[in-house]
């Protein structure tokens, strides 16, 4: 049972921190977006409290001076960099550059025919820091509120 408590733990927070969006949303618009629990982006972070709830679990269960533990923060900081600046970033792109086509089509008069145009692309990919911040605080909790149920 100790060997899964990892797994277990970082699935979890997962699943969670999936369930815990379209709540979220909720609170902050009055809209409720089931959708949202299969979304990327949003309060509070997957990718973040995954990850998170991954190196502490190791940590807890292995040693946090362990080779395994090292492995999995370096693992987790990548993930968590990814989540609020490059993933955060390409978004930003894609609404720039949907905007930038919807005024060369206002302004000018162009018609954009190719389907490359007319592809819909998710502008949100990634998260705001207050997003990722979110995920992590999730993913530090879990592990040490499960740790007795999986080592006593």
């Amino acid at each position: 049972m100790h060997s899964i408590y990892p797994l277990v733990v970082s699935l979890l927070a997962n699943v969670i921190a999936q369930v815990l969006k379209p709540i979220v949303l909720y609170m902050r618009t009055q809209k409720f977006d089931v959708h949202q629990c299969i979304a990327s982006g949003g309060f509070p972070s997957s990718h973040s409290s995954t990850v998170t709830a991954l190196s502490i679990a190791i940590g807890l269960s292995e040693g946090f001076d362990s080779a395994l533990f090292a492995i999995t923060c370096v693992f987790s900081f990548i993930v968590v960099y990814d989540a609020a600046n490059v993933r955060y970033y390409a978004g930003k792109n894609i609404q720039l550059t949907k905007q930038l086509i919807s005024d060369l089509e206002e302004m000018k008069g162009l018609k954009f025919s190719d389907p490359i145009y007319q592809e819909r692309l998710k502008s949100v990919l990634g998260h705001k820091y207050v997003e990722v911040i979110g995920g992590i605080v999730l993913g530090a909790i879990l592990p040490l509120l499960l740790y007795p149920l999986f080592y006593s």
